[in-house]
């Protein structure tokens, strides 16, 4: 009774973050050129979506900011708390967090993830996209 009682939980949590994030549109990746909130200059970017709190969320943190390091001035990378911002989710239309977006230099998105995505899978993904980030280049 127990379990039924946290999946019951866990499954209104989910559905209300849903809600509040007014997403209940398409899944479907957006091709158009969506510049991130921030000037970002004419490079690739990786955007981030989730919260704080989040697990998967947490553990992206330390990847992202060692990538924002890392890549400087080749790789743009931002975290967006969604609840901080739910223009945000919505402008990107994130039904589940974290979301990571892929764009190129013009802002074009050409690829979304979503879940946990550990750095060497993110860097492989911008190879099969044709962009590659080499170590102190």
């Amino acid at each position: 009774m127990k379990m039924k009682k946290i999946s019951v939980i866990g499954t209104g949590c989910a559905l209300l973050a849903l809600v509040l994030l007014g997403c209940g549109e398409s899944e479907s990746p957006n091709k158009e050129n969506i510049s991130p909130p921030v000037a970002r200059g004419n490079i690739p970017a990786l955007i981030d979506l989730g919260r704080t709190f989040c697990i998967p969320c947490k553990l992206m943190a330390p990847i992202l900011e060692e990538m924002k390091k890392e890549y400087e001035g080749r790789l743009y990378v931002e975290f967006i708390d969604v609840g901080d911002n739910p223009e945000a989710g919505r402008k990107y239309r994130i039904n589940m967090i974290p979301t990571q977006i892929f764009l190129d230099a013009s802002g074009k998105e050409l690829y979304r993830h979503v879940g946990f995505f550990a750095k060497e899978d993110i860097l492989k993904k911008w190879k099969e996209l044709g962009i590659e980030f080499k170590k102190g280049q």
